[in-house]
Parts: structure tokens; C-alpha cells; sequence
């Protein structure tokens, strides 16, 4: 959900454990890429750690070794699979609206990450620097400023209206995005692509 060029653009951050020899790195590796296609097809359905476990074939002893909580394997295997896109290159040069458009198309592809991601944002409200919060809290961090950067230059450009502020459209932006990614899984005729280019209209030059 949201755009995730930002996040490709930090390193990556190690959330849990990473395993302290080669082979160790692997196998938590191996166990996320084994997360994300289950979390694809399924989303996060409330189930346990132990049941999360037996659905991508490890034991709960494996999750426990790199992971304290459901929370935090949830959110890492998240981080995981934004880490997979090369949004540095996808996105290079393009214009914020762009941006935000191709992310929301890409991940309505994959509804269960949509629905995790939905999961995990909702999560990160409830608790202060649990996981969840200090992942969101970051990454909404670095889109508003990725964001914010590229309106700017678009206004420099004469191609975005003058009289709003980058940051605040940057903003708006992302909640729209967001909020239509939500109607979208409740009610999938949404007009996704073509209601968020409708700010191409309302972010163009007003003389």
C-alpha cells in the first residue's frame, strides 16, 4: 500500500533476529520468502504464530529463533517484500502522481498484501513503539518526504499549481491512495487507477 520508492531507497532494516552465521541468514530469508506467498494468497487472518508456522512448513521453535511476535514476523515479512521490488529504478524521474498510481496498481496484483498491510498499519495505532508503530512511523516518514521533493520539483517545473503546499499534497496523496486501496478490498469494482489520477486535474496549474 502506499508507495514504497522511498523505502527501497534505506537500507534495509533487520527486524527480529538475523541469524548470526551465513546459513543462518539464509534460513530466515528462505522462511520470509516462504511468509510473503502465503501472506499473498491469504493476507493476515488473525491466525497464531505456531499456525503461521505449519502453513509455510517450519516449526514454531524456527519462528521463535528469529521472531519474538506474530507482530514482528508480520511486519518483516512486509519489509521483505517491498525489499523484492527495485522501486529505485521503477520510479526514477517520474512524477509523484505516477509514483503513487503504479504502487496502487502493483499492489492491488497482490490483495493479501494489501489486506496485511491494512492489518499492520491498524496494529501500529494501537500500541507506541511496538513494531508495527516504529516500522509505519518511519516509512510513512520517508514517503511524505519522497513525495514532497518530487511536488517541488513539479512546481519548479511549472507543471504542479504554486499555491498548495508540496508537503500537505504529498499527504493527501498518500491517504487517498491508501483509502481507496481499503474501498478496493471491501468493494473491488473501484475505480482505483482513474479516481487517483483525478489529482493530475486538481494538483495542475491553476493559470
Amino acid at each position: 500500500m502506499c508507495t514504497d520508492e522511498a523505502s527501497a531507497a534505506a537500507e534495509p532494516t533487520v527486524i527480529g533476529r538475523a541469524g548470526s552465521y551465513s546459513k543462518g541468514v539464509a534460513r530466515r530469508q528462505e522462511i520470509l520468502d516462504r511468509a510473503i506467498e502465503v501472506f499473498r494468497e491469504r493476507g493476515a487472518d488473525g491466525t497464531s504464530l505456531r499456525r503461521i508456522a505449519t502453513a509455510i512448513g517450519v516449526s514454531h521453535a524456527a519462528l521463535l529463533h528469529y521472531f519474538d511476535s506474530r507482530e514482528q514476523l508480520l511486519v518483516a515479512v512486509y519489509e521483505h517484500a517491498e525489499s523484492q521490488r527495485d522501486t529505485a529504478k521503477m520510479y526514477e524521474d517520474r512524477s509523484a502522481l505516477d509514483v503513487l498510481v503504479t504502487a496502487a496498481v502493483i499492489n492491488i496484483g497482490v490483495p493479501g498484501m494489501v489486506e496485511l498491510y491494512t492489518t499492520l498499519v491498524a496494529t501500529a495505532l494501537a500500541v507506541d513503539g511496538s513494531p508495527s508503530n516504529t516500522f509505519f512511523s518511519s516509512r510513512f516518514a520517508r514517503i511524505r518526504e519522497d513525495l514532497t521533493q518530487r511536488l517541488a520539483a513539479g512546481q519548479a517545473a511549472g507543471s504542479v499549481r504554486q499555491d498548495v503546499d508540496p508537503a500537505d499534497m504529498a499527504a493527501l496523496l498518500i491517504a487517498a491512495s491508501d483509502g481507496l486501496q481499503v474501498q478496493w478490498l471491501l468493494e473491488p469494482t473501484v475505480e482505483l487507477e482513474r479516481t487517483l489520477e483525478t489529482f493530475a486535474v486538481l494538483f495542475a496549474p491553476t493559470s
